[in-house]
Order: structure tokens, then sequence, then C-alpha cells
């Protein structure tokens, strides 16, 4: 009795395991998705009503996902502390807060990190060209993300589980 508990537990949890990981792929493209279109209201801000930075951060964060939200509400934050950090310092806060509990990988990350090395720092044209190039380098990483997804999600399903079953299979 005891031999089936246990091997019901091994499984379950290894089949847990794979949907995670499974849960993982799926999320990434989602979440790319926010993080772009959180870039075009950004670029709403700057390129048309000419908002400060501080302000068009916390304009973003009550407008865009609670996840994404997070970065801009940190960078805002950091901000209007008027502690003397730059922009990028801000944005690089923000960032650290956001990836803690996202899909993102780190060279998702990276592109988001490269960004905030140009905001604040140039003017507004050349602010707006670099928010194009980091929405243009989402796009390309949406489209292999669902790629990714399409490919692993079923497959770290089934794997998790049918991992379990050897496991079973191999101590019993």
């Amino acid at each position: 009795m005891f031999k089936l508990i246990g091997a019901v537990m091994v499984i379950v949890a290894a089949g847990l395991a794979g949907m995670a990981l499974a849960n993982a792929y799926a999320r990434r493209p989602k979440e790319l998705r926010q993080m772009r279109s959180a870039l075009q209201m950004l670029e709403t801000e700057i390129a048309y009503t000419a908002t400060l930075l501080p302000d068009a951060f916390s304009q973003i964060s009550l407008r865009c996902e609670q996840a994404v939200a997070r970065l801009f509400d940190r960078a805002a934050a950091e901000l209007k502390k008027m502690s003397g950090c730059t922009a990028r310092e801000a944005w690089e806060a923000g960032i650290n807060e956001y990836s803690v509990g996202t899909a993102l990988t780190e060279s998702d990350l990276s592109i988001l990190r490269n960004l905030g090395n140009s905001l604040g720092v140039s003017d507004q044209t050349d602010q707006v060209k670099h928010l194009h190039l980091a929405m243009e380098q989402l796009k390309a990483t949406v489209e292999k993300a669902e790629e990714e997804a399409t490919r692993n999600v079923k497959l770290w399903n089934y794997l998790g589980f049918l991992g379990g079953l050897m496991v079973v299979l191999i101590l019993y």
C-alpha cells in the first residue's frame, strides 16, 4: 500500500515539475508581447505628449499588465525619490524587480537593459529610435519564443509524467 502511495507521489511530483517548465515556455511569449505593448505606450508618452520620464513610467504602470507594471512602477519610484540616480539606474532597478518572477530569459532582459542605457540621456527623437529598436528586437524574440513554446509545452508536460513513471519503474 505504501509503495503504491509513494509511486503515485513520485509520478505526480515529476508531472508537476514538467508542467511548471511547460508553463514557463507558455508564459514567455505572452510576457514579451506585454512588454512590447508597454514600450509602445512609453514611446507615445515620450514622442507625442513629451511627458517627463518619471511621470511617463507612472502612467504606463497604471495602464499595463500587472507583471510589467512592477518594472515601470519601480523605475518611477526610483526617479521620484530625487536621490540622484539616473534614468538608467532607475530602469535597472525596475528590471531587477521585474525579473524575479518572470519567464523571460537573460537575453530577453538584456534587450531591456540595453534600452535603459539610452533613456534620459538623449533627445526625444533618439529615445524614440532606441524604443523602436527594442520593440523590433522583442518582436523577433516573440516569434522565436512562440516557436519554442509550440515545441516544448507538450514535450515537458509529457516528459514530466513519463519521467516520474520511469523512476517508479526503475525503483520497483
